[in-house]
């Protein structure tokens, strides 16, 4: 009996769908950590609560995931009192460096803390450290480069220098 690819491929995207639907309609329990607003040079903290999706088979947190967390957590941060950067892009993430310290595992809830280390003409220093319990489990140290709408550097405006 000859397998039909067309009919294979079919029902792998269905299986597919299905299991991203899946994934797409897990939500994190409620957690004790409450998302906390930036206020001049402070600390945003973001809870976040790991899901299987976010693991490897293990159950361990894939390391990338441990980027795209702290991407949300940036953006949360961004967005929690701070004026949209009008027509410039705004900042972009151009270095990054991930030291890990401990595991995470489906189920763990934490929060990131995001804050700002530094500030140049065009760049942040931010550090955004992974806590469990009063327990670092990662920390992420990156600059974070203002881009101007035609994505060229551009000198942070000095309204931005009050929330740093």
């Amino acid at each position: 009996m000859r397998v039909d690819d067309t009919d294979v491929k079919r029902k792998m995207n269905m299986v597919m769908e299905k299991i991203n639907s899946e994934i797409n309609s897990i939500k994190p329990s409620p957690s004790p950590i409450r998302a906390t607003p930036l206020q001049g040079r402070g600390i945003h903290t973001f809870p976040f609560a790991i899901a299987y999706a976010d693991t490897d088979a293990g159950g361990i947190v894939y390391h990338a995931r441990y980027i795209e967390i702290a991407e949300r957590a940036r953006m949360n941060w961004l967005k929690s009192g701070m004026p949209p950067p009008g027509g410039d892009i705004g900042f972009v993430i151009s270095e990054l460096s991930v030291k890990y310290k401990k595991t995470l595992r489906v189920a763990d809830e934490f929060a990131v803390e995001t804050r700002v280390t530094g500030a140049g003409a065009v760049t942040l220093d931010i550090e955004q450290k992974f806590v469990k319990s009063g327990e670092i489990y990662a920390i992420l140290t990156g600059k974070a480069a203002y881009l101007d709408a035609n994505m060229k550097p551009k000198r942070i405006p000095e309204w931005w220098k009050k929330y740093f």
